[in-house]
């Protein structure tokens, strides 16, 4: 494919400009993805410097001045796949060209006689051994003019016709090297070439060796000497799995003791494979977590890196085997992490990593190392997007570039291009096999306790309602723009979050919205749970809430009547935590765990047998990382799981919200649906169903005691339900006059006027209050509720407004 064909990007009017999001009909997705490489590299203000002697055939650096990172680039022609480029992109896109290339093929075609030697070709006279990347990196000899028949009659040992180097040829690559310096010919083999050659043949002697040492029954026994604890079979396997990879994916549900399995397999890469120096990366709470159970299960030095730049770069060379870093300070510390050259990099909770334009993540995936460990019990939480950054880092081959990737498995709206869909899900599986390992606790239930789930559906107060009905309206009436419109403005996204949180705060409490009142049974009804779960002096409970302020309303209950508590929240410094979680274990007094979603993750918190999540995450990963703290490898008891749900709520909702968000995870790693629809854009969908939940519970119901519960029969795929009873509204006080009720809504209606323009102002929400540009005179801007309201309104003001125009007199009319 020529830059100088008709049927190449390259022919279209310069003032085509292509969308980045948007694929052209008449172009192939590969042919609008090089296109827009080349549109990007003629607008780029790089830096260009030749390297070397000819103008044109040459390698270059192009040097980004802002980033100041520089790649070389070896121009060889304009053909698509004769060029190359040391960047991640060029790699991994299958393109043959990226922005870099492009680049330096547009400042060398400024000038005729360049363009010229472009158009001809390269043809040199030495012989170039080089990858040949595209679906599969393939090592590919390119046999210079001068090259003798000896020459080419001893390659052909060597390299199949099409000149690929053949399967068997890689153990034995040094001869043909030898071979061809004893002819007189001068070869070239570039870096990412011998690279590439090296990592075959390691992994194909790391395969080898495992068999021999650890196989026909001998791995427990090696295990054993050189770990504190033994292993299950699944976690034996687990080890061996990752170090006969190299480069791994742990991705076991959580609970099943991939710590223990990473640290296992690094026993066997440094006894067995050489490896010297390994860094952790997790998150900050779990530090201090991971040095313990390094110390417990291998007894090896490790060191946590913290404290301020210098501080941090005297730990990264301090004498010790494993160093323990966050996510938070890669970015800043890369480069002492480059000089520290570890062999093992271990990511810890690899979910940080999901989104693959985060600094983070472009960070992280820079950190070079042989062997990698990646652990994660939620590798895909809502998009195939963040399975593929992750398993970039393991290897940035193996899924191929993102855009192909996504075109294979969404299913797309063809009009607005929205998601709809995901499809042939089970070849991700397939593709990932040799890199990814996932057991669930299904796998491997005799060796776990058994878990049972509860949703038990709470009323909601007058108060409750009254806010969760408001932020309803604001949700309807933007999702209703949405579909006519087809999009929001930021503005308006920002009220939609908004809404919906404080929809979801008001589920728990009153309190969580206006920072004052406290109306919300779910704390009462804890209070009771936990009243019988305490009959048994050794029940520990472990009690979730996404909200501080929820946490908080807890803390106080178990205050008043002194049952003993940790409370563990994101402010809590890393190293208390541990103190926390140990005084929760040892502690017989210390009955419950309070804790938000910072523990929601790495803890282990088996002295518990119950979870309660007062409150429902909008990701159905989230929820099992708050469960999997309690029922994982270690747990002895059946696990009890209560979620506390408000019932006809947005949080009600969000129970099939959290099952469409599992299908999908099952269908791509635990062998589920091939294929699944959402019939609709996902937000259009969850709208309609939050609109239609808090339309189902007429506000005559709110206020009136709950059916006999024989009235009512549940959908069988619903989790067991039980049901609180809800107290009969309270009657309303007799008025103490017939201006009474008038005069308390007025003053009802401008105390919620003013709470909502401070929370509003307190949260950035779009203000109320607008300035009218032609008058300057301000004026406050309210929602229009529904229309059959403003009709009732209307109807209602019609007799005042005849009375006050009875008795006005004609003048003032």
């Amino acid at each position: 494919m020529k830059r100088s064909s008709p049927k190449t990007p390259a022919s279209e009017p310069k003032a085509r400009k292509l969308s980045r999001t948007h694929k052209p009909d008449d172009m192939s997705v590969e042919q609008w993805q090089v296109a827009l490489r080349r549109q990007f590299g003629r607008e780029l203000a790089y830096e260009l410097e030749n390297l070397g002697s000819h103008r044109v055939f040459s390698e270059f650096a192009v040097t980004n001045p802002e980033t100041k990172r520089t790649y070389r680039v070896a121009i060889r022609g304009q053909a698509l796949g004769v060029n190359y480029c040391s960047c991640p992109d060029f790699a991994v896109n299958t393109l043959g060209t990226c922005k870099h290339i492009e680049f330096t093929l547009d400042r060398l075609e400024r000038t005729g006689r360049d363009r010229a030697l472009l158009r001809a070709g390269y043809a040199p006279p030495f012989s170039e051994v080089y990858v040949r990347y595209g679906a599969q990196r393939r090592i590919a000899l390119a046999v210079g003019t001068e090259a003798p028949p000896t020459f080419r009659s001893a390659a052909a040992s060597y390299f199949d016709p099409h000149g690929v180097l053949r399967p068997e040829a890689f153990a034995t690559f040094e001869s043909f090297l030898t071979d061809a310096g004893g002819l007189g010919h001068e070869v070239r083999c570039y870096d990412d070439a011998l690279a590439l050659i090296a990592e075959v043949r390691d992994a194909a002697y790391r395969r080898e060796a495992i068999e021999r040492l650890y196989g026909d029954g001998r791995a427990e026994a090696r295990l054993a000497a050189v770990l504190k604890a033994s292993l299950y079979p699944y976690q034996r396997e687990g080890a061996l799995f990752i170090a006969r990879a190299g480069r791994a994916l742990l991705a076991d549900e959580m609970g099943l003791g991939k710590t223990i399995q990473a640290i296992a397999a690094v026993e066997i890469l440094a006894r067995d494979f050489g490896a010297q120096r390994a860094l952790v990366v997790c998150p900050a709470s779990l530090k201090y977590q991971w040095k313990s159970e390094i110390e417990k299960f291998c007894g090896r030095s490790a060191t946590v890196v913290e404290g301020l730049s210098h501080a941090r770069r005297e730990l990264y060379a301090a004498d010790a085997f494993y160093k323990i870093v966050n996510y938070d300070v890669v970015h800043r510390d890369l480069k002492a992490i480059e000089e520290l050259a570890p062999d093992v990099v271990i990511l810890d909770e690899a979910q940080r990593i999901k989104n693959w334009r985060t600094r983070r993540a472009q960070t992280v995936k820079r950190i070079p190392s042989p062997y990698a460990i990646v652990l994660t019990g939620t590798p895909l939480e809502n998009r195939l997007e963040e399975l593929h950054s992750i398993v970039e880092f393991v290897d940035r081959f193996r899924l191929g570039p993102l855009f192909r990737f996504l075109q294979e498995h969404q299913v797309t709206d063809g009009e607005t291009s929205r998601v709809v869909g995901y499809q042939n899900l089970s070849s991700i599986g397939t593709t990932l096999a040799p890199i990814l390992l996932r057991r669930t606790k299904k796998d491997v239930l005799l060796q776990l306790p058994e878990r049972m789930d509860k949703n038990f559906l709470v009323p909601m107060t007058r108060e409750q309602w009254d806010i969760h009905d408001e932020n309803r309206e604001i949700v309807a009436k933007l999702v209703a723009k949405w579909q006519h419109h087809g999009f929001l403005t930021e503005a308006d996204q920002r009220r939609l979050t908004i809404a919906l949180q404080r929809m979801r705060m008001a589920c728990d409490n009153t309190y969580l919205v206006d920072h004052k009142t406290r109306n919300g049974p779910k704390v009462d009804e804890l209070a009771t749970l936990l009243a019988e779960i305490f009959e048994r002096p050794e029940n520990k409970v472990v009690v979730f809430s996404q909200w501080t302020r929820m946490n908080d309303l807890v803390a106080e209950r178990l205050e008043g009547r002194a049952v003993g508590f940790e409370y563990l929240h994101g402010g809590v410094p890393a190293r208390q935590r541990r103190d926390l979680i140990a005084s929760f274990r040892e502690d017989p007094d210390k009955r419950v765990f309070l804790s938000t979603d910072a523990g929601g993750t790495g803890l282990n918190l088996q002295a518990a047998s119950t979870v309660v999540n007062l409150d429902l995450p909008w990701n159905p990963a989230v929820l099992e990382q708050r469960i999997g703290r309690v029922h994982r490898i270690g747990q002895h008891r059946p696990v009890r799981v209560v979620n506390f749900v408000s019932e006809g709520t947005i949080e009600h909702g969000m129970l099939n919200v959290l099952a469409f968000k599992s299908s999908l995870f099952a269908g791509v790693l635990d062998g589920g649906e091939d294929s699944i629809f959402m019939g609709e854009d996902r937000l259009k969908r969850f709208m309609k169903q939050v609109e239609s939940i808090t339309q189902s519970v007429p506000p005559a119901v709110r206020e009136t005691p709950e059916p006999p519960e024989e009235a009512e029969e549940e959908p069988e795929e619903e989790a067991p339900v039980a049901r609180v009873k809800r107290e009969p509204a309270a009657a309303p006080s007799p008025a103490a006059s017939p201006f009474q009720p008038l005069i308390e809504a007025g003053a009802a209606f401008l105390r919620q006027l003013g709470d909502t323009l401070a929370a509003g102002r307190e949260r950035g929400a779009p203000s109320l209050i607008e300035t009218d540009q032609a008058t300057g005179r301000s004026y406050l801007r309210i929602p229009v509720p529904d229309p059959k309201l403003i009709e009732s309104a209307v109807s209602a003001l019609t007799p005042l407004a005849d009375l006050l125009k009875a008795f006005t007199p004609p003048k003032a009319r």
